[in-house]
């Protein structure tokens, strides 16, 4: 046994001598250098590309069996354009395991190595002709052959610097940049962890992003049994992406997969992120202390989501919190799911809290959230008793497959109790049908307050045209019925509003709703295809005054009437609206008044007036009215001109009259009225011209007393010209009466002496 035992190691020393002298006279003999245009007039031939092999090829055999690259550069196809290079590679490998089937690799260090690919906008790449090429050479090997050639690897290091790809996709019209592409390794081997560490600058235009990326681990595999498990691992991204500036990922965490049993897991998994979204700073923290997926199933564990986010709104934060979750692609449950929300601003906060069960299936896209609960709370020293808490209930289910969506709710919700159904359908082009009623709604607490009329002017600011388009793709129909309505300090009840859109043409009819001791009904029309709008209002028997005051603190008159409503217009902006109304106006007022001037004590003023009295400037006086039983006008509104000659005012001591216009999309006006007293403390009547004037903030009312002077004067010059005529009528009457009276006598005298005689004549012949 002894001698056998001598005898073989004396035969393995010897083979091992034969080897090494084999080896070192092929090392000093053998110049691989010779057979590089050999080399490279293969690979043009074969692959149409052209090969540099500018540096020198070293190999090695002692301790280890290996080669070294100097500079090599590979074409484009058909041309002499640079697709790939690497500036230095080296791999050695360990001679004794080669021989019993098992890769060793002392050393793989690669450097510098640059790879240009291209994606045309016809679908093709750079890379076709050597996948193609591969593909049509390489022989298909047998399961038995395959089998015979799978050998043991074990690799002491892996080394590569400098590493850069870049990727156009013309077709897609992104370019990707892999660039400082950086990693080192342990022993690589089945079953030993090793460390590694990766690091990389990645730049993309489409989306845009500029990412620096680095990540350690400690990696273990099994290439027989198909495992991989990383543990402790630490990612870190810095850079930006779209509108976010400044981010800063990390992720940590332990994950495994067994490609065989395809089981998947990942524990302690930590994500934080924090950045600038458009100059407002945000941060996130995910948590997950475990997640296992086993083909279609899948479970976890205490999933904690907490988001902020910080900006001229104020600061907005979410927390979502899941304590279990499982199923599968068929049936999943999701318990306990809880998200709340919440934005702070200077003056008021808000809060929100939705718990509910989510169960659904993900192979069918159908998901249901039952017993939904929504928990809201507003805090704010403007707010009514500073404390606003609402709660709703109730499911919500969805059919994404279907492309469907049913919601029920019911509850309090700002004060007021609700009730609330909606259904989509078609994401794409959205069917949404709606019914809402509420008891009552407030909605001036969260409105921004009022800006003071005598605040300092701000500067002004371009005006911004509003878009319309999304009305196009619009299909809505819908109820709203609340009780009892408030909003800009205008109270209604009964409120009653109707929606349908379609088709880029939006109808709110009925619009309809009880308001100050009347009621308003009609309907409003806008075409998304033409930027025009048309309204058709009536309003019945309402109390103009505290509707004009509650609605923008106007006193302008008083009086309870009806208003009929019937305009036009059409535009992208405010103020190309107002340019653009045409339409009609009609008022009918009853036992009210015009504020800001008493025409009735100015005319009544008319003996305090001399011949120097003449026109004079007033402003606006809220401590006057002038009272009026009945009040009618009609205006004819176009292009943003309203025009009106038709008006009449009476009272028991005035009548009014006028005509002119409303510029109201220049926000004016110029308004002749003529005010005609019935009888003035001397007995006679005045006429008083009144022109208002001047822009909608800055109105002016002037009053022509030298006109009203005019008009007393050729009053009395009437009287007195009516006295003179009467008296010169009474001296002629008179006159004539005396006339006839003498010719009366003088005829009788002649009538008397005539007859005398005639009876002296006959008294004669009769003798």
């Amino acid at each position: 046994m002894k001698t056998f035992v001598k005898y073989t190691l004396w035969s393995l020393l010897g083979i091992v001598a034969t080897a090494s002298t084999v080896l070192a006279y092929v090392a000093l003999t053998f110049d691989p250098n010779a057979y590089k245009p050999q080399i490279i007039r293969a690979v043009q031939e074969n692959t149409q590309r052209t090969l540099k092999l500018d540096g020198d090829i070293k190999l090695m055999f002692f301790p280890s069996i290996g080669a070294r690259l100097g500079k090599v550069s590979l074409s484009e196809f058909q041309s002499d354009r640079e697709f790939a290079s690497v500036a230095d590679a080296s791999v050695s490998l360990a001679v004794w395991p080669l021989l019993q089937k098992q890769l060793v690799v002392n050393q793989v260090s690669i450097n510098g190595v640059k790879v240009n690919v291209i994606r045309y906008k016809s679908g093709t790449t750079n890379l076709d002709d050597l996948l193609n090429h591969k593909s049509e050479a390489a022989p298909v090997a047998s399961s038995q052959d395959q089998k015979s050639s799978v050998v043991d690897f074990d690799v002491a290091s892996v080394a590569i610097e400098n590493c850069e790809l870049q990727y156009d996709d013309q077709a897609a019209g992104n370019q990707i940049s892999i660039s400082k592409l950086n990693l080192k390794t342990g022993r690589l081997t089945n079953a030993l962890p090793t460390p590694v560490k990766l690091s990389a600058h990645i730049q993309t235009t489409q989306p845009k992003m500029d990412i620096a990326l680095q990540m350690a681990t400690t990696m273990s595999f099994d290439i027989e049994q198909g495992r991989y498990t990383l543990k402790g691992m630490e990612l870190a991204a810095e850079g930006s992406m779209l509108d976010v500036s400044g981010l800063v990922l990390k992720l940590a965490g332990d994950a495994s997969a067994d490609l065989q049993s395809e089981n998947y897991e990942f524990n302690l998994f930590v994500l934080n992120a924090s950045g600038k979204n458009a100059g407002e700073p945000f941060e996130a923290h995910l948590t997950v202390p475990s997640i296992s997926l086993k083909r279609e199933d899948f479970s976890g564990v205490n999933l904690q989501l907490n988001a902020s986010l910080e900006g001229a709104f104020g600061k907005a934060s979410a927390a979502l919190n899941l304590p279990s979750f499982k199923g599968n692609m068929d049936k999943f449950s999701l318990q306990g799911l809880s998200l709340q929300a919440g934005l702070v601003q200077p003056e008021q906060s808000f809060s929100a809290k939705i718990d509910t069960v989510l169960i659904g299936s993900l192979k069918t896209m159908q998901f249901n959230m039952k017993d939904l609960n929504i928990a809201l709370k507003a805090n704010g020293d403007k707010l009514p008793g500073k404390v606003v808490e609402s709660s709703l209930k109730g499911s919500v289910q969805a059919d994404l497959e279907r492309q469907s969506v049913h919601a029920k709710f019911a509850g309090g919700l700002l004060q007021s109790r609700i009730k609330a159904e909606a259904a989509i359908k078609n994401f794409k082009v959205p069917v949404i049908r709606y019914d809402i009623e509420i008891d009552k709604l407030d909605v001036d607490p969260y409105l921004p307050p009022k800006v003071a009329k005598d605040a300092a002017p701000k500067a002004v600011v371009a005006e911004q045209p509003f878009d319309l388009s999304a009305l196009k793709e619009l299909n809505v129909s819908g109820s709203v019925r609340i009780g009892a309505f408030k909003a800009a300090n205008v109270k209604l009840t009964k409120l009653r509003v109707d929606l349908k859109a379609r088709d880029g043409i939006v109808n709110v009819e009925p619009l309809s709703a009880s308001l100050y001791q009347g009621a308003i009904n009609g309907n409003v029309r806008v075409d998304a295809h033409t930027s025009s709008f048309a309204v058709t209002q009536k309003l019945i028997g309402v109390e103009i005054a505290p509707l004009m005051k509650d609605a923008d603190d106007l006193e302008l008159a008083e009086g309870k009437g009806n208003v009929v409503l019937a305009v036009t217009t059409q535009g992208n902006t405010v103020s190309a609206l107002k340019k653009a109304l045409n339409g009609t106006v009609s008022v009918v007022l009853a036992d009210g008044a015009i504020r800001g001037i008493d025409l009735g004590k100015l005319v009544q003023g008319v003996q305090n007036l001399n011949k120097d009295s003449k026109a004079e400037t007033l402003g606006v006086n809220k401590g006057e009215k002038t009272q009026f039983s009945e009040f009618e006008a009609s205006i004819k509104i176009k292009d943003g001109v309203a025009h009106n000659d038709d008006l009449s005012v009476r009272s028991t001591v005035l009548r009014l009259s006028g005509s002119g216009d409303v510029d109201i999309g220049q926000d004016k006006m110029d308004y002749s009225a003529k005010v005609i007293m019935a009888k003035t403390d001397q007995g006679r009547t005045g006429s008083l011209p009144v022109r208002v004037y001047g822009p909608f903030d800055a109105i002016k009312i002037q009053v022509d007393y030298a006109e009203l002077l005019a008009d007393i004067a050729r009053q009395r010059l009437n009287e007195e010209k009516a006295a003179l005529k009467q008296k010169l009528d009474a001296q002629k009457a008179a006159a004539q009466s005396a006339a006839k009276a003498k010719l009366d006598a003088e005829k009788a005298a002649a009538k008397a002496n005539a007859e005398e005689k005639l009876r002296q004549g006959l008294k004669g012949l009769l003798k």
